[in-house]
């Protein structure tokens, strides 16, 4: 080799962008994200950075988790296999302790039989390590969550360092952000959202690569399951400038990655993990609970750039689709439910009936309420198990301003402004069918109406289905005990309780 090669060679890797030809995944989650962007209608939160990848993806209108809480949903991100058949029921961390199953098969362990690199970034949130083990991990485990998950400056620099230290392999890379989640719970001194942290205040520290964004409370719009109320209006401004923080953060890790020369070969994904904590959101299975943003953007020309897809979709595709991305076959003997989205990159399908499902058991460990869900594009049913109980309601949302005016309004009998009332929100029918068609705010339950049987019955039926196929210990319940043992091994039944008033 010359001498004037090496120094080439040599500069290549110490000051400039090598190109590499290698095809690489970057997978960007929001923590408790919605639709505050630009790209999705939303005319007041500014996402520059965000709506900027947007007109470089493929933008989903019809994408939802399969479980509308944290730890459940990052597992089935991270296995392709829904929370009841992963093992991970609720919450993972502290006394909570959830676990996925032993001998799950997760994305990271696939891909590195497969020679390809892996990183997380930010939040985890899962567990046991053996099956959700990274080669590069800088997470809550090792570091505090707000410098790893909130602190874009720190985000960025340690995404640098995992695309400086290994070039030689293709790379998943996971950046989980922490943003915009609550953390009146956890950390009051920084705000509802946290959005006073690192903005420079005193005894707030500084973020250098962060402009918050500051908003009027009174010229936000409230979405229509958030009452319109000052304490509300207050929330998600708040809200909306953490939102701020992430949107700087997409737009410093994308820049990283442009400056390493591996932009133009990798396929980025954005989404969040659940619903916006919010009533009806975060913990729920109605649409503001389980409908998320989702872009995919391609390095290739030739794909879909810009465009709106209307496909059903679940989050449950993701692993699917990072396994076709790299021709990663996933093992024999199992199964996964979900479908690479690859194919829509090229064309819009024909006809598209495909249905989407969730299941969702507990939030914290307290939170034990138990629901399946099936959604169509135009129908959506929702099996309560716990019906006869009272929704619980986790920590971090009861300590906010808008539950808590939920709550004082309802006491001193005051008008909620609200398209609920308190009662209505904790005590819920066993079965709840909604046609989105006419009713998109999920308002009617029409699982009593005669005239709807015909789709009810349909609904329950590929709701069963799922169940079956994805073994789902709770097939049986509320009104059956499934016998899977002994003289029911061949034949598993469900037996009735006869507990039906």
């Amino acid at each position: 080799m010359s001498k004037l090669y090496m120094l080439c060679f040599l500069l290549c890797f110490s000051m400039y962008p090598c190109k590499s030809n290698f095809q690489n995944v970057l997978l960007m989650v929001a923590d408790d994200g919605g639709f505050e962007m630009g790209a999705y209608l939303n005319k007041i939160c500014q996402a520059p950075n965000l709506d900027k990848l947007a007109k470089k993806s493929l933008i989903f209108s019809n994408a939802f988790t399969s479980v509308s809480s944290c730890s459940p949903s990052r597992s089935a991100i991270l296995t392709g296999l829904p929370a009841h058949q992963n093992g991970m029921y609720g919450l993972h961390q502290g006394v909570h302790h959830f676990n996925s199953f032993d001998k799950i098969h997760s994305l990271p362990k696939l891909l590195q039989k497969h020679n390809i690199r892996t990183g997380i970034i930010g939040k985890k949130h899962v567990g046991p390590k053996q099956v959700y083990s990274f080669d590069f991990e800088e997470t809550e485990e090792n570091n505090s969550i707000l410098q790893v998950g909130r602190n874009i400056t720190k985000i960025k620099l340690l995404v640098r360092k995992f695309l400086q230290q290994n070039q030689s392999q293709p790379f998943f890379l996971y950046v989980g952000f922490h943003d915009p989640h609550r953390c009146g719970h956890t950390h009051p001194e920084y705000g509802n959202f946290c959005e006073k942290f690192g903005n420079g205040e005193p005894g707030m520290g500084l973020i250098p690569d962060w402009e918050p964004i500051y908003y009027q409370p009174d010229q936000l719009k409230v979405p229509y399951f958030v009452q319109d109320t000052v304490a509300a209006h207050e929330d998600i401004a708040a809200q909306y400038t953490t939102i701020s923080r992430l949107d700087q953060g997409v737009g410093l890790v994308l820049k990283e990655l442009e400056n390493a020369g591996v932009l133009e070969n990798t396929l980025v994904m954005y989404t969040s993990d659940n619903g916006i904590p919010f009533p009806s959101g975060r913990t729920n299975f109605y649409d503001p609970g389980m409908a998320e943003p989702f872009l995919l953007s391609s390095p290739r020309k030739d794909d879909r750039h810009n465009e709106v897809t209307y496909s059903m979709t679940s989050l449950l595709d993701i692993v699917p689709t990072v396994l076709d991305w790299f021709n990663v076959s996933y093992p024999e003997g199992s199964e996964l439910t979900g479908i690479s989205l690859l194919p829509l990159l090229k064309q819009e399908p024909k006809e598209d009936k495909r249905a989407v499902f969730g299941s969702h058991n507990h939030h914290e460990v307290t939170m034990y309420y138990p629901m399946r869900v099936i959604r169509t594009k135009r129908y959506k049913l929702i099996h309560n198990m716990n019906y006869k109980m009272p929704f619980p309601i986790d920590q971090d949302f009861y300590l906010s301003q808008s539950f808590q005016d939920l709550l004082n309004r309802t006491q001193s009998k005051q008008p909620l402004f609200w398209y609920k009332t308190l009662q209505d929100y904790y005590y819920r029918s066993e079965w709840e069918l909604y046609d989105l068609k006419y009713d998109p705010n999920e308002s009617r339950n029409l699982a009593e109406k005669s005239s709807y049987k015909a789709v009810l019955t349909d609904l329950k039926q590929q709701l069963t289905q799922w169940q079956v196929k994805t073994l789902d210990p709770w097939i049986c319940s509320p009104h059956g005990v499934l016998e899977n043992q002994g003289l029911f091994k061949d034949h598993p039944s469900c037996l009735p309780l006869h507990n039906e008033l």
